[in-house]
């Protein structure tokens, strides 16, 4: 008699010979969950290859992937640590496989390693909308927090107050820069550090930083994107992907920079993830015409919460 192969091995690095496995598995199984929601109209898109290497790039050992018997693609996690801030995404099961337990052998796999790197913070986000997930993640130990809110500008405006482009340094330059922004985060948020993601987005040439002083020191700085998310598609969007100023006068004032900067690269749009602890930030987004496009839902592992930020400190748990 035949029978399925349930047998699951891992976790195992994975290559970039994986990436069109990766996007199979991630393609689906994205798009089931929405089929499941009820937008049945929904195709999940595979995702730039670019994006992919800076994701397996930056989760460095915390890049799980697991096979079945037949060395297939089963269920992978991306987990990354930003010094104390460790946070897992993206995740997902073959859809064929899900309903077994897999999806709780990577997830708990993710926490293992990162409570072995020793971070205050372990966390994930959600599609609010989706009780199962919800669900699913409560019982693992998970907390539902605050929300991330991806705000979007379409008509973006090039009279802001110019910053200085961290890639555009020479590269000893480049290196004390790194360390300021390491310790600006420090101030912010004891034991975060987004300089691993500097590093990569510079390497990768898939953004910049954007940084802004005052009496020649650091005041502020935000990591971004330009690199289009989807395989195939023309890179049309800034995606501010971390933030961290003192204040939200301040922060305003860096996204003028960073979106002039959008205007000279040619995006279209410009989108920044606020979480909604940020809320003086959030309706100061709202005044400047920025407007909701999406929202997920924030978890923490319980003992693991995020300590909230002194000042503005925007930190996207997602690619």
């Amino acid at each position: 008699m035949w029978r399925s192969d349930r047998s699951l091995v891992g976790p195992l690095l994975p290559t970039r010979s994986d990436i069109d496995a990766l996007n199979r598995v991630f393609s689906e199984a994205f798009t089931e969950r929405y089929r499941r929601d009820g937008l049945s109209g929904v195709r999940v898109p595979y995702l730039n290859p670019a994006i992919w290497h800076y994701a397996i790039d930056d989760a460095g050992d915390g890049a799980m992937i697991w096979r079945d018997g037949r060395g297939e693609l089963v269920a992978f996690n991306m987990v990354h640590r930003s010094g104390s801030e460790g946070w897992m995404g993206p995740l997902a099961v073959r859809t064929d496989r899900q309903g077994h337990g897999e999806g709780q052998t990577i997830v708990m796999a993710g926490v293992t390693w990162l409570q072995a790197q020793g971070v205050a913070t372990i966390g994930l986000e959600t599609m609010p909308r989706t009780t199962d997930n919800i669900g699913f993640y409560s019982r693992l130990g998970f907390l539902p927090g605050q929300m991330t809110i991806t705000l979007q500008r379409d008509r973006l405006r090039d009279d802001g107050a110019a910053g200085i482009r961290l890639g555009a340094l020479p590269r000893d330059a480049q290196v004390g820069a790194m360390a300021s922004c390491r310790a600006l985060a420090a101030v912010a948020a004891p034991g975060v550090d987004f300089t691993r993601e500097i590093d990569l987005t510079l390497s990768h040439q898939l953004g910049d930083v954007t940084m802004m002083h005052r009496g020649g020191e650091l005041r502020a700085f935000a990591l971004w994107h330009t690199a289009p998310l989807a395989q195939g598609r023309g890179s049309d969007e800034l995606r501010v992907l971390k933030l961290v100023a003192p204040d939200v006068e301040t922060t305003m004032e860096l996204l003028g920079a960073i979106e002039r900067e959008a205007v000279i690269a040619g995006m279209h749009r410009m989108a920044i993830r606020c979480q909604t602890r940020q809320d003086e930030l959030y309706a100061a987004l709202l005044a400047d015409r920025f407007r909701v496009h999406w929202t997920d839902l924030r978890m923490t592992l319980a003992g693991y919460a995020e300590v909230p930020p002194r000042g503005v400190l925007l930190s996207n748990w997602e690619i």
